[in-house]
């Protein structure tokens, strides 16, 4: 595929729907390109404007989104994992991303950088061509145009996180149009990309339904508390303090599992806390998320997997012995998991991580894993954050204290702002470990160079690393329209 692959490629793509075979509803064929007339002659009905944006979840199944780039620069990189596997297996570039030693031109941001430009894409694609799908059902297609910009919220939301500002395309780019070309190679600011995505989200929460709503067929799919949840987290880091507590008083109807290890296995899968994940298909090719559960798996004797991103000492000693999280959350050796399998004494590495477990497919390819995206305990402790920077100190505590208690660590001990706001930072990196936003966390809290130091003396450069570099790849094809950022 030539250089145009980074954004400016606009294919349709579509994931026909088995509505027949499991609960799961992305059971997705081999995607094509699908010639435009075929949308008034085969896709013009409610299951045509399904397809539409279950290819977007299913981009979330691939593996250059989900699983090897995504797990090096959202948990690698932190203090939470190193590099892990053996010292000879490099893992392309999850060495330099562990030492801090990247640069533009470390696969895994190209990978970072394309795969959500290319689910973007699916979003333009099916806000595109759903209004024209006029014998499908109205409510059903307004409902479908709100999960597609939820969707695209969610990856312009790991774009700008990532890389800052970023190029906004907000629809299908027409070959030979000059104004399409600038859009998909010029960055716009963050905030201009922060503004979009909260007006995506508005949109979504506009026509989404609740969880509840959904049936078994189609368990997974955004709701509209998925939506505020997400836009409360959106706030967060903005430091829109007001509007996060506003966005997350309107999630509900969820509730915390009360053993968090239960969070994870089959049977906790978009469960009463779970407000949005990706939902993977064990055992059948293109349904997984594609080696998530492989890649983290242990390594050696008794091991299944690759052995990749293994949690660090400080993550394990992060946590109290009477934290229930932490044996939920690490895998080490010499332990009996809860399915009764023994990791033995004599694995690669120490650790690994627990919440990538697939007991049905453990030595697979193709797990039944998910990934736990948004979870009520997110939402809560999102709650306490925000009131206490806005001086509710006292306030905040019983949403903290909701998620410490569950854990069996008790109430908080902090009663100031300063030692609450600790606790909390404290307690998203234990409760939300290898859910990828510890490394995102670090950077919007200023801990990042404090403890990048802890972890063996890394160097967090302040006014570089608070952003990854843009793909050298993209910074050519731009050819002057996009400036690489700071420091790289």
């Amino acid at each position: 595929m030539n250089k145009k692959y980074i954004i400016a490629a606009a294919f349709l793509i579509l994931g026909a729907v088995n509505q027949s075979c499991s609960n799961d509803f992305i059971d997705v064929s081999p995607t094509e390109k699908i010639p435009e007339a075929a949308l008034g002659e085969i896709y013009n009905n409610n299951e045509g404007a399904n397809s539409l944006v279950t290819a977007v979840y299913a981009k979330f199944l691939d593996w250059n989104m989900s699983t090897f780039a995504w797990i090096g620069v959202t948990s690698i990189v932190s203090d939470d994992a190193d590099k892990g596997s053996s010292p000879s297996d490099s893992g392309s570039d999850k060495d330099v991303l562990d030492a801090l030693n990247f640069n533009a031109a470390t696969p895994s941001f190209k990978e970072l950088f394309a795969s959500n430009y290319q689910g973007i894409n699916r979003c333009n694609q099916a806000l595109k061509y759903l209004p024209q799908l006029d014998k499908a059902d109205p409510q059903l297609r307004a409902r479908l145009a709100g999960e597609a910009k939820f969707l695209r919220a969610f990856m312009y939301f790991t774009l700008v996180r990532s890389f800052g500002g970023v190029p906004l395309v907000d629809h299908v780019p027409v070959t030979g149009v000059e104004a399409d070309k600038q859009m998909t190679l010029t960055r716009k600011s963050k905030e201009e990309i922060y503004a979009f995505i909260e007006q995506d989200l508005k949109d979504a929460i506009a026509v989404l339904p609740n969880k509840s709503a959904y049936g078994a067929g189609n368990i997974g799919r955004a709701s509209v508390g998925a939506a505020h949840a997400l836009l409360a987290k959106v706030y967060l880091y903005q430091k829109k303090w007001q509007l996060a507590v506003d966005e997350t008083n309107l999630v509900t109807g969820y509730s915390l599992t009360p053993n968090f290890q239960d969070i994870y296995k089959v049977s906790g899968e978009n469960n009463a806390e779970s407000v949005f994940e990706i939902n993977g298909t064990g055992g059948t090719a293109g349904r997984a998320i594609q080696q998530y559960s492989q890649v983290q798996g242990a390594r050696g004797t008794t091991g299944w997997g690759w052995g990749f991103s293994t949690p660090t000492q400080g993550l394990y000693d992060a946590y109290s012995a009477t934290d229930s999280r932490r044996d939920a959350t690490i895998i080490h050796r010499d332990m009996t998991l809860y399915d009764g399998y023994y990791v033995g004494p004599n694995t690669e590495n120490k650790f690994y991580n627990y919440k990538a477990y697939s007991s049905n497919y453990r030595d697979q390819a193709s797990t039944d894993v998910n990934i736990r995206y948004l979870r009520y305990a997110e939402v809560l402790l999102i709650r306490a954050e925000a009131m206490n920077e806005l001086g509710q100190t006292s306030a905040a505590i019983p949403f903290l204290n909701q998620v410490r208690n569950r854990a069996n660590i008790g109430n908080t001990t902090a009663s100031s702002q300063a030692d609450v706001r600790l606790d909390i930072w404290k307690q998203r990196r234990l409760e939300l470990a290898f859910e990828h936003d510890r490394w995102f966390d670090l950077v919007r809290t200023g801990q990042a160079q404090a403890a990048m130091a802890a972890d063996g003396g890394k160097k967090f450069i302040v006014g570089k690393h608070e952003v990854f570099p843009l793909p050298q790849d993209f910074i050519m094809e731009a050819g002057g329209l996009s400036a690489q950022n700071p420091g790289y």
